[in-house]
């Protein structure tokens, strides 16, 4: 699988504890842990993004079903959050996610990236010119759904894609 992104970061190695916190934000809506995973999130990306130049931070987004579903976006909410402390501004209107994917917990590594390879789009035909994007999202674990977001931005004129997510699969 090509990785379309530069390179691909996690604050924390997803195990244990973080791993049972996460899904229980995701998919139990428990709000309460969002301070501590964008907390996790801004102790260690938030001196390495303020050390370089990033123009806009974009949140992997949900199918809007899957979003009316959950009732939220959990990569928009930590990447709103994480603005505040990187001093870079969210950018959630650039990419739709135009199809509604199984998860990809149970996948292999080329089941995931079959998956999600027609799942992104530019909303409205957007174009960038050269911009530096940090992409957001809570766990990576191929890196399958983050490349899929980073080709498109790069084929829409990002110059460059970075991924940032809380923490990483194992």
């Amino acid at each position: 699988m090509d990785l379309h992104f530069r390179s691909a970061r996690s604050a924390v190695v997803a195990g244990g504890m973080v791993l049972e916190v996460i899904h229980r934000y995701k998919y139990q809506r428990a709000l309460w842990f969002e301070p501590f995973l964008a907390d996790l999130l801004a102790r260690q990306a938030g001196p390495v993004v303020r050390g370089e130049e990033w123009d806009m931070i974009v949140p992997v987004p949900l199918h809007p079903t899957k979003k009316r579903e959950r009732e939220f976006n959990q990569a928009e909410r930590l990447a709103a959050r994480f603005s505040a402390v990187a001093q870079i501004p969210v950018n959630d209107r650039l990419l739709k996610r135009v199809e509604s994917t199984r998860t990809q917990t149970l996948l292999t590594r080329p089941q995931r990236a079959a998956n999600v390879r027609n799942a992104f789009a530019m909303r409205g035909g957007q174009k960038l010119e050269g911009e530096r994007i940090v992409l957001l999202d809570d766990v990576l674990t191929t890196g399958a759904t983050t490349s899929a977001c980073a080709k498109i931005l790069l084929a829409a004129g990002a110059s460059e894609v970075c991924v940032w997510t809380v923490a990483r699969g194992l």
